[in-house]
Order: C-alpha cells, then structure tokens, then sequence
C-alpha cells in the first residue's frame, strides 16, 4: 500500500503544471532581464562611441529591473492572495450562516461534471462531512496547492531570474570589443533567449521550436526598435 502511494505521489509530480507558478515568475523574469539589459545597452552602444555609458546604463538597467521585478511579482500576486483570502472568509461565512444552500451548490458543481443527480449530492454530503471548507474552497472556488498565490516564490524567483538573465548581456558590454558592441549584444542576446526559449519549453513540457520562434522574434523586434531610438535620436531609452 505504501508503495502504492509513493508511485501515485511520483506520478503527480511529473505533472508539468506543478511547475507552472515558478517556472512563469522565472522564465519571465530571465527573459526580460536579457531583452531589457541588452536593449539598453544597444540603445546606448548604437549613441555612443565609450564604454563607460553604456556599462553604466547596463548595470542601472540591471539593478533597477530586477528590483522592479521582484517588487511587481510580489505586490500583484500578494493582490491575488488577498482575493483568495476574502473569499475563503466569505466561504466560511456562508457555510455558517447557509450550510443546505451551499450543499446544494456543491452538488450542482458536481452533476455539471457528468455525475448523476443523486451521486453528485451523495457525494457533496460525504465530502462535506469529510472537510466542509476544504471542499468548497477546491470545487467551488478553485483554490489549490498548485494555483494558490505564492508572493515571496514569485517575487523571488522573477528577481533572482531577472538578475541572471541581466548579467549575461551586462559581461557582454565589458569584454567585447566596443566597435559593432550592438551587434554583439543582438547576437549574443538572441542565442541567450534561445536557450532560456528551449529550457522553458522542455521544463513546461511544450513545443521547443515554438517557444524559440516566439522569443527570438519578439527579442528582434525589442532590440531593432532600441537600437533604431539610438541611432536616429542619439538618446538612450530603456
């Protein structure tokens, strides 16, 4: 029976979509941190003929991204934990106050999913004896261990991503050399976001080369603009 259970738990978790809160918050966040590191450094190398700036405008790019990811992640998924909780409260609420109307809801929920009329209130009964609140917070709201707003995971894994991604760019603008530094930095930012594209794509168990043809057009069109903005204006916009 042990053994049993341990290959259900292991089965669960090759699920894919117990993934999905980190993996979004992470792939997000490495992927803007390569295309704004690198547009900014583009923008500013395609204006300037010194190093300086653009390393400078690299790392302020940098800094203040992966802060501003972070605190983003953070305050809107708090937002939606907020959410969760006033309607766990309200559920609570109503199973006091209407505890035969909510069953009822219940077992409407259940016979909307294919289940007889008579099975779909025997079951409601039996689960609400089993975790009245548990159930109706799963079924009725949508609520569970894998959807519930994680802040602190989100915040942290879109930083901490946005930061890796950065730094890959940001190296770029130190050693490179700084004649044709905007085609370096296209470059290297494309195969960049290739590689975050194929490992995001094998992670969440998708197509790699659609996640590649997805990233690296919109990566191009970011980077094209910027450097267009650098070259035309000779200013540096993130």
């Amino acid at each position: 029976m042990v053994e049993k259970t341990d290959e259900l738990d292991n089965y669960l978790d090759n699920h894919y979509i117990h993934r999905s809160n980190w993996l979004r918050a992470a792939v997000l966040g490495a992927n803007d941190g390569i295309l704004s590191t690198a547009s900014i450094a583009i923008g500013v190398a395609a204006a300037s003929d010194m190093r300086e700036p653009v390393i400078l405008a690299t790392l302020a790019g940098l800094v203040a991204g992966a802060l501003s990811m972070a605190a983003g992640e953070y305050v809107s998924v708090s937002s939606q934990t907020d959410m969760e909780k006033a309607d766990i409260e309200r559920e609570k609420q109503e199973l006091d106050e209407m505890p035969e109307i909510e069953l009822q809801r219940l077992a409407e929920i259940y016979e909307k999913r294919g289940l007889k009329k008579e099975t779909a209130l025997t079951v409601a009964k039996e689960l609400t004896d089993h975790d009245a609140l548990g159930t109706h917070i799963r079924d009725e709201l949508g609520i569970n261990e894998i959807s519930q707003a994680k802040p602190m995971q989100a915040a942290f894994a879109s930083g901490a991503a946005f930061t890796v991604g950065g730094l890959l760019p940001f190296l770029v603008t130190l050693f490179l050399p700084l004649k044709s530094m905007e085609y370096s930095l296209y470059g290297f930012a494309l195969f960049f976001l290739i590689i975050l594209g194929a490992f995001a794509a094998r992670a969440g168990g998708s197509s790699i080369w659609k996640a590649i043809t997805r990233i690296t057009f919109w990566g191009t069109v970011a980077m094209g603009l910027t450097a267009l903005v650098g070259y035309f204006f000779n200013v540096n916009v993130g």
